[in-house]
């Protein structure tokens, strides 16, 4: 007798939705947040022109969300880890205030992140270059703000709009030098990660 077994093709679906970050981007976030202190600590003095210099911390947050894609939450946890970090001594002449520009500066990367794969997820000329550099100028500029905000009002006095025109080439400068950065840094490192 033989008997005759009805084999069937077996398919599993994979899910396409991303359920938060792996070790791997947990460890690449944290080697771009390292990195970004000591590039801070080391190079940004070099790089100063007339009050200006790159960030590093937030080039450095911006371009870990734009290769992790966090969910929003994490977005702001990762801004907040990068708060924290500023509070060393040698990388905050203010203590406290990184805390919550970076957090919002984080949180409108996240954003960003979102809208931009989900308005251009074809266009990898525009994902590899023009939307970091987009995402990071906008959230250096928020964070900046922030941070200029709270220095400016609670220690220096002066009036918010005071404020958005006394710092505004420094804001500017930085956020300009920080989005050609991850602009540079995102394909390449995304060819290297392939991500």
């Amino acid at each position: 007798m033989s008997n005759n077994v009805a084999t069937q093709k077996r398919t599993v679906a994979a899910s396409t939705k991303k359920e938060g970050l792996s070790v791997q981007d947990l460890i690449l976030v944290a080697v771009l947040i390292a990195a970004g202190a000591v590039l801070k600590l080391t190079v940004s003095s070099f790089l100063s022109f007339a009050g200006m210099k790159p960030n590093f911390m937030i080039a450095m947050y911006c371009l870990a969300i734009i290769l992790t894609r966090p969910k929003m939450l994490q977005s702001v946890v990762i801004g907040l880890l990068v708060g924290l970090v500023s509070q060393l001594p040698m990388l905050n002449a203010t203590p406290l205030m990184n805390i919550a520009s970076e957090m919002l500066g984080a949180l409108v990367c996240g954003l960003l992140v979102t809208a931009f794969v989900k308005v251009a997820a074809d266009n990898k000329a525009f994902q590899n270059v023009a939307a970091p550099a987009i995402i990071t100028f906008l959230s250096t500029v928020v964070s900046g703000y922030t941070f200029a905000l709270i220095v400016g009002v609670a220690v220096a006095h002066l009036s918010p709009i005071a404020v958005f025109g006394v710092y505004a080439v420094m804001v500017f400068g930085t956020a300009t030098m920080n989005a050609v950065l991850v602009a540079i840094l995102t394909p390449v490192l995304r060819v290297v990660l392939k991500r």
